[in-house]
């Protein structure tokens, strides 16, 4: 068997291109995400497209990946803004969020028994991912290189203390409602070839899976894009030769992965 007889077909070297791009986009992001708990955040977020659909249905707007992004944007700011202010806990907050606007867009997306017509968003395919669509997902991913190169460290101050970030004269919600809203938008670009249902793991698993045995935050970071490209390609791979959906098998290896490097800092107490 030739290994990499997949190669031939072009729509397997679009998904490969895909995969490079996105793979390391969670593996960065979703260090910050984990760091800050905010692991309900990214999958309410997610549980929000159809909610993003629903409104451009009723809206009008052709374009469902419009409609989603800017959904989404509003959706992660009002969480933003309700979670400062509300008294209880920020993952009830989201939850009560979450299950609110899921409800509203599967309510309006099976008006006439039209669900099947967006069933497909649930699981994601990304073997049918075009060019143009590969040029968004790089654009996002220069946007997030940038942004992480001039806010990592007043992100991750705020993350680790609030109060002492604005004595530092640091924008603490600035920089909680511009992460918010790049996770937003990398979610929405992303969905559609991931799945919603399976999102926000491709999201947290390579990230838990090194803070489980990183010693300082350059590992951190490092395992974790490690972790996501390797889970991508592989499962790419794997999902090929074993004719089952990409994102199930890409997050199986990053469980895998996660359970193993859990045992291993178990065994040596990082």
């Amino acid at each position: 068997m030739e290994w990499f007889s997949w190669l031939h077909y072009d729509f397997m070297k679009y998904a490969f291109l895909a995969i490079l791009i996105i793979t390391p986009l969670f593996g960065l992001m979703g260090t910050m995400v984990v760091n800050r708990k905010m692991a309900f955040f990214s999958d309410a977020l997610g549980h929000s497209a159809l909610t993003g659909i629903a409104v451009g249905v009723v809206l009008g707007v052709s374009n469902t990946n419009v409609s989603m992004a800017v959904f989404a944007v509003i959706f992660a700011l009002l969480l933003n803004q309700i979670s400062s202010r509300v008294a209880a806990s920020t993952d009830t907050v989201i939850s009560v969020f979450s299950s609110f606007s899921i409800a509203i867009g599967l309510a309006i997306l099976s008006k006439g028994g039209n669900f099947s017509r967006y069933s497909s968003i649930l699981v994601g395919d990304i073997l049918s991912i075009t060019p143009e669509e590969i040029w968004y997902l790089a654009v996002i991913f220069a946007i997030t290189l940038f942004f992480w190169t001039l806010c990592f460290n007043k992100l991750l101050a705020v993350s680790l203390n609030r109060t002492l970030a604005r004595s530092c004269h640091i924008p603490a919600a600035w920089m909680e409602n511009l992460f918010a809203v790049l996770t937003a938008l990398i979610v929405m670009v992303s969905i559609k070839w991931v799945g919603i249902l399976i999102i926000n793991a491709l999201l947290i698993l390579p990230a838990a899976a090194s803070r489980n045995m990183s010693a300082n935050m350059r590992e951190y970071h490092f395992f974790s894009i490690v972790f996501s490209v390797f889970s991508g390609i592989l499962g790419l791979v794997i999902s090929y030769y074993v004719n089952v959906a990409t994102g199930p098998a890409i997050v199986i290896l990053a469980s895998m992965i996660y359970f193993i490097t859990y045992w291993w800092g178990r065994r040596y107490n990082i």
